[in-house]
Parts: structure tokens; C-alpha cells; sequence
């Protein structure tokens, strides 16, 4: 399979165009990837844009694609949103890049009661870092839409989602299976998966969202960590959906 790599310039460039890769992005191709003259590539906005091409120069510098096809794809629907709580260590880090491979189509980080992390000041630096997390997931992955990563959001943000989303709550209590209510979400809207923290969401959390109609679902008779739930509830929904 072609490599691939994403730059801003995919999304006007047409068949017979030439496209530059730059900065960063040219490092990777060239000294990390190791891409050379004549080798085929895929390029993207992260948008929906897919380019096929040639590469005609490779330097640390810039690598030059002469662009051979453009498809534009579609984002998916119904959009599956992932609410991380925030974990200590890299937890919440591993659950966002695993979800980003799997077919997430956005990732909201969520200041959960029970969150040991707190970004509180630090806010703008975590959302930047998953940011760049979920960019280089998304071109393993070959994905040509990149998942937004949205604001920090509160309990009262993810109650207020319940109005316009089907919010389903990952709690190993619950007494419904997401693999009996993952293809129940086929009216359009977006499904909303609630991961909570080590420590699990609060009772009064999920009282709050359960008020709102919120449904508690578990996936199993076991119980997955903060950093792999998220991840197997996406493969649930995309395997429900026809994405697998």
C-alpha cells in the first residue's frame, strides 16, 4: 500500500497538478519514510480530498507529488463522537490514537469528576497534543477525514449533547449490551460514547445523563480500562454500521 501524507495544497490540486510537501510533513516523507523519485503516494487535506500520485522529487526539504487521480470522499454518517475522560499517564493518549484508527469521527476530551488529570489551565496544550495525536493516527490509518478534537467539555456539556445525539454510556453495570442497541442509531444523528475514568463516572453522572435520556450500555462481562473501551465500542458501531 502507498504511503500516505497529508498537506493543505490537496485540497485544490487536480490531475496533472504538482504538489509540495513542506516542513515537517517533507522530513517525514523524505528522511523518516524514505520516499524516492517514481514512488507512488497518496496524499490528503484531512477533509475528504484523496489524491493519487508520483513522486518526482525527494528532499528533507520538499518532496514534489505529480498528482495522477483526485477522489473526494464523503464524511461518514452517522458521525460516532467519542467523550474521553481525561486519565493519568498517557491512558486517555492511547484511547484517542486507537479510536482515531478505528473509524472515531471526532474526540471530545471530557473533565469527568472521578479524572485524576486535570488541564484546568493547561487546557489549550492538552487539546493541541491530542490534536497532533489523532493527525498522525489518522495517516497510519489512511483515513481521509482527520477527526476534530473538540473543547474541554464538563458533565452539564455532555448532558446538553443528549438533546440533539443518541449518548451511549459505557458503565459495566448496565444491564443492555452495545452490541444489541449499535444498530438502533440509524436515524442520522450523531452516537455519542461516554468513556469514563479509572475510577468510573460518578453516580451522579450518571444520573444526570440517564435523566436526559442517556443509555448506560456495557460491552461485555468484563471490565476494559479507560484506554481500550473507547476503542472497542468504535469497532462495535463500525462493524453495526457496514464500516467493516
Amino acid at each position: 500500500m502507498a504511503l500516505h501524507f497529508v498537506t493543505d495544497e490537496a485540497a485544490s490540486a487536480q490531475p496533472g497538478d504538482d504538489v509540495t510537501l513542506t516542513g515537517a510533513e517533507a522530513h517525514h516523507a523524505a528522511a523518516v519514510r524514505r520516499v524516492r523519485v517514481d514512488e507512488a503516494v497518496t496524499l490528503g487535506d484531512g477533509r475528504g480530498t484523496w489524491l493519487e500520485g508520483l513522486v518526482t522529487a525527494a528532499t528533507p526539504k520538499h518532496v514534489d507529488v505529480r498528482v495522477t487521480a483526485r477522489e473526494d470522499r464523503p464524511a461518514a454518517a452517522p458521525r460516532f463522537v467519542l467523550v474521553q475522560a481525561l486519565a493519568k499517564g498517557d491512558r486517555d493518549e492511547l484511547a484517542v490514537q486507537a479510536a482515531t484508527e478505528l473509524g472515531v469521527d471526532a474526540i471530545v476530551p471530557w473533565q469527568a469528576a472521578r479524572s485524576v488529570s486535570r488541564w484546568d489551565a493547561k487546557a489549550d496544550k492538552g487539546i493541541a497534543r491530542w490534536r497532533t495525536i489523532v493527525r498522525e493516527a489518522a495517516k497510519q490509518a489512511h483515513r481521509a477525514w482527520i477527526p476534530e478534537v473538540e473543547g474541554v467539555a464538563r458533565t452539564a456539556d455532555l448532558v446538553a449533547l443528549a438533546g440533539t445525539a443518541l449518548v451511549l454510556v459505557l458503565e459495566p453495570s448496565a444491564s443492555d449490551r452495545l452490541t444489541v442497541v449499535a444498530d438502533e442509531a440509524a436515524d442520522g444523528r450523531d452516537v455519542v460514547l461516554v468513556v469514563g475514568p479509572e475510577g468510573g463516572i460518578a453516580p451522579e453522572e450518571l444520573s444526570a445523563l440517564e435523566a436526559v435520556g442517556a443509555r448506560l450500555v456495557r460491552l461485555g462481562d468484563t471490565v476494559l480500562r479507560t484506554s481500550t473501551a473507547g476503542a472497542a465500542a468504535i469497532s462495535v458501531l463500525s462493524a453495526a454500521h457496514g464500516r467493516w
